[in-house]
């Protein structure tokens, strides 16, 4: 038997093929971060806010404006401060909303957020009338 020379091993070495999973995941996560920041603000949901008003547009202090969600007919309520501003954050874009405002003996009309307004923040004024 004739032993035979081995060849020779070239002095450039592949890594491994676990490091190179590594680093492409590495790489497919740091892409795939800026692409999920524009759902973190879609999931926080729209913004529907305003003011509550008497028939000469002054801020009626103390009124308590009433949201009703058309799907689950859950009410959410918030009482008015001093500037009259109103305002209920995180809604659902995928719902309908009903919102109206009572003083006294007062009310407004009932106002509605369409789930197909697009909008992420819906400005509604309130107007009591006696």
């Amino acid at each position: 038997m004739t032993a035979r020379a081995k060849p020779a091993r070239s002095t450039t070495a592949r890594p491994p093929i676990t490091n190179v999973l590594v680093i492409a995941c590495a790489l497919l996560l740091v892409l795939s971060v800026p692409a999920h920041a524009g759902d973190k603000e879609k999931s926080q949901g729209r913004l529907l806010f305003g003011k509550v008003l008497d028939q000469q547009d002054n801020p009626v202090v103390g009124a308590i404006v009433y949201l009703t969600n058309t799907r689950t007919h859950a009410v959410k309520s918030y009482i008015v401060g001093q500037d009259g501003t109103y305002r209920f954050p995180a809604l659902s874009a995928t719902v309908d909303y009903e919102v109206y405002a009572q003083h006294d003996k007062g009310k407004s009309d009932t106002k509605s957020v369409s789930q197909f307004d697009d909008r992420s923040q819906v400005y509604i004024d309130l107007k009591i009338t006696q």
